[in-house]
């Protein structure tokens, strides 16, 4: 049997890129797998070429991940697409990305978008928000999809992998898509009264680009229920500058529990406030003494 890549799933549109072609067919699920198993933009299956526009879909491969916003499988990696301003930068949002990312088994990546349009208070936040992220454990690349700068190293990044583009409408994922692959998709427009994206896109594509890689989109969104993707006590796990420190009970929550490594971290500096903050808002947590912990 040949092997495919399903790189579109639209309604009940299924496209099937077959690498030993190197063509896109129409995918027609077979026998079971009518019934049984549901299919997703980036499952790799085995199946026959009927025709010279079908290939009839035999078998699913067993998935490494599945994602639910978009349904979307074997995800490498994300790339979380940011702005500091027009949009205004969202810590949480891009917070309860990482996270939730990170749980389902994908290399999160932050790219801030649009730094040619910073002012100079723009870019000293720029500065200040690549350093936290930078610290905390994550990759972090400066692009302007409007002139490029930046581009080839998200080339880099997503060489050979399976990957999408993530983030709130308006901050220019189309655009970087169309950059890297060449292929016009539909483009948010910023709101001038809200500052929020007119438009998102629908559908799951993903875009064969540079070698053995694929690229998609996803749907613009403002907000991510962490704890309907992640048990509370596991947000924790996933918060990778938290793992470097030990406490004094191993189920510690780093909340209200005496002896918190994190928290002392908090203290001096070492674990930025603004990330133990949207960690406390996951959680849903209070903290009368969070002024002192944060100084």
């Amino acid at each position: 049997m040949e092997k495919g890549l399903v790189i579109e799933r639209v309604a009940q549109l299924i496209g099937v890129y077959v690498p030993s072609v190197g063509k896109t067919f129409k995918g027609i699920p077979r026998g079971k797998l009518l019934k049984r198993t549901k299919i997703y933009a980036g499952d790799r299956v085995l199946g026959n070429i009927v025709d010279a526009e079908t290939f009839a879909i035999e078998e699913v491969e067993e998935r490494k991940n599945i994602l639910i916003r978009p349904p979307i499988a074997n995800v490498d990696r994300v790339i979380c697409v940011m702005t500091i301003q027009k949009p205004e930068f969202d810590n949480y949002l891009l917070d309860s990305l990482l996270v939730v990312y990170d749980h389902v088994g994908c290399e999160p990546v932050v790219v801030f978008n649009k730094t040619d349009l910073l002012d100079e208070e723009g870019r000293g936040e720029l500065e200040r928000w690549s350093e936290l992220y930078s610290k905390a454990g994550y990759e972090v690349v400066h692009v302007s999809a409007k002139t490029g700068k930046g581009i080839e190293e998200v080339v880099e990044l997503v060489e050979g992998d399976i990957c999408i583009l993530a983030g709130p409408s308006g901050v220019g994922k189309s655009t970087i898509l169309k950059y890297l692959t060449g292929e016009e998709l539909r483009i948010g427009e910023i709101s001038e009264k809200t500052q929020r994206g007119k438009h998102t896109t629908t559908g799951v594509k993903l875009i064969p680009f540079g070698k053995n890689s694929f690229i998609g989109d996803t749907p613009g969104f403002s907000r991510v229920e962490v704890l309907q993707f992640v048990s509370r006590k596991s947000v924790k796990n996933y918060f990778r500058e938290f793992l470097r420190y030990e406490c004094r009970y191993p189920d510690c929550l780093h909340v209200k529990e005496p002896g918190c490594g994190v928290k002392e971290a908090v203290k001096k500096g070492e674990i930025s406030c603004e990330r133990y903050k949207s960690y406390l808002k996951m959680l849903r947590e209070y903290l009368e003494e969070l002024s002192e912990i944060c100084g």
